[in-house]
């Protein structure tokens, strides 16, 4: 249920992006403006807010589940590591994708906060590895995690991808809508994929 919302959003979005709604634009423009003015006026908690999305960037995130995914290769748990290095790919491919479809300008402003790469601005591609990322460390512990240590699991990986996605309206590099985006389709492909690697149930024994 959680997947089909977060990809009917994500489709919704998109195409409010990709059809330049005036409301949204307003509402992009309003918030990031916001934000860098007041980034502008607190030069500590801008470079802080950098660290931040650095540290928890998409390749930390792709080179952290890499390295699980050969330790579980290691265990001899094959499946979960290539169900964790399709999810963490196939979010960076997607959304590289959508970001050529769409290609939305970032913010172009006089004095940036942070710099960019020079693609398009929908998804924001911190926010889907965050998303993917946090989950898939969230999901492979599951198993060992009492039911309140698995609410809180989820709620720390709740809280790195949303603190990622607001870095990158905060630093202005990125609109609301794209940061929005980039956790709908962190979720979705999420979904998807481990849909597609669940077992399959066991046939039954022939009478």
């Amino acid at each position: 249920m959680v997947v089909l919302v977060a990809g009917v959003l994500f489709a919704v979005v998109a195409v409010l992006v990709e059809t330049c709604l005036p409301l949204l634009m307003a509402l992009d423009w309003s918030v990031m403006s916001g934000m860098y003015t007041f980034g502008v006026a607190n030069p500590e908690l801008t470079a802080i807010t950098q660290v931040w999305t650095d540290v928890l960037g998409p390749w930390p995130w792709r080179l952290a589940v890499g390295a699980v995914a050969a330790y579980l290769v290691w265990r001899g748990a094959v499946r979960q590591a290539a169900w964790a290095l399709t999810a963490i790919t196939a979010g960076g491919v997607l959304g590289w994708l959508v970001k050529i479809v769409t290609a939305r300008p970032r913010p172009e402003l006089p004095d940036p906060l942070s710099p960019a790469l020079p693609d398009a601005a929908f998804p924001s591609g911190h926010a889907v590895a965050a998303t993917i990322g946090a989950a898939i460390f969230v999901m492979l512990l599951r198993p060992r995690l009492s039911g309140p240590a698995r609410a809180l699991a989820w709620g720390i990986a709740a809280i790195l991808a949303v603190s990622v996605a607001y870095t990158r309206v905060a630093l202005a590099v990125h609109w609301l809508s794209d940061a929005v985006g980039g956790v709908l389709l962190g979720v979705l492909v999420l979904g998807v994929t481990t849909a597609a690697f669940a077992r399959k149930p066991a046939p039954a024994p022939v009478s």
